[in-house]
């Protein structure tokens, strides 16, 4: 299969892994708006403008449009084929580009529905929670460069093609906060998604579609984790937890560690 000129340019790679990680970048901003309600011309939460059911089906088919890209296009399966027609150094910049035009998608289109489940009062407590809400995300930006932010969206790709260098993924290790959970990426957007200082209808549909699609993603995560790392992953996934810490196994482990 003879593939375009675009393909064989490292210049022309680079371009494009920068242009999808921009986009990223963009979604990225604007979805801590649109979740938190902060400034952006759209938002999760609002007064709602269809009836309910419709509006219902609307979200539910956006989020599913954005879980089957996310996931179909990151199975190795999905990822052998699709590199038959797509140069392997701007693969996962597509799949960076194709989930940020998913979210826009969202973004756009999203229906609010009304109601309120709850809404934390006005000082220490809202302040908290708005915190802790800011804190997902800084959590959530904090893992991506753990675990090698620049591989996670495309650009060491890019710009080692563009570089003349071969390509070198990712090998298995457990900095940090995968020490603690094997998931800490997964905290940061389940803190996200539950830390609202207003809970609208709307905002709860939201967050149980997206937890509910978290704990699937894991599951397929890990087999593929499993299959590419083999006793190593299973001897971590024994070891430690998915997402909750095991506090009192850490307090041993220190009390012994201060003992020896």
């Amino acid at each position: 299969m003879q593939r375009s000129n675009f393909s064989t340019s490292g210049t022309g790679a680079l371009a494009y892994g920068i242009i999808s990680y921009g986009v990223f970048l963009g979604v990225f901003v604007y979805a801590v708006g649109f979740i938190g309600g902060f400034l952006t011309p759209t938002r999760l939460d609002g007064a709602p403008s269809r009836p309910f059911l419709q509006a219902l089906a609307i979200d539910l088919g956006l989020l599913g449009l954005f879980a089957i890209q996310h996931s179909v296009m990151a199975r190795p399966a999905f990822k052998r084929w699709w590199t038959r027609f797509v140069p392997e150094s701007i693969e996962r910049s597509t799949y960076v580009l194709f989930s940020s035009l998913a979210l826009v998608a969202l973004f756009a289109w999203w229906e609010p529905m009304g109601g309120v489940v709850w809404d934390a009062p006005a000082g220490l407590i809202r302040g908290s929670v708005i915190a802790l809400y800011l804190f997902g995300w800084a959590l959530l930006l904090y893992t991506t460069f753990l675990i090698d932010h620049f591989d996670l969206f495309g650009l060491k790709q890019v710009w080692r093609r563009s570089s003349g260098k071969p390509y070198q993924p990712p090998q298995f290790y457990t900095p940090s906060l995968y020490r603690i959970v094997r998931h800490p990426l997964y905290v940061g957007w389940l803190t996200i998604f539950w830390a609202a200082p207003t809970m609208t209808v709307a905002h709860l549909v939201f967050a149980l579609a997206t937890t509910a699609y978290i704990l699937i993603a894991i599951q397929l995560e890990e087999h593929d984790l499993v299959e590419a790392f083999g006793d190593r992953y299973v001897s971590y996934r024994r070891v430690t937890p998915m997402l909750i810490p095991r506090l009192a196994r850490r307090r041993a482990e220190s009390r012994s560690a201060a003992n020896s």
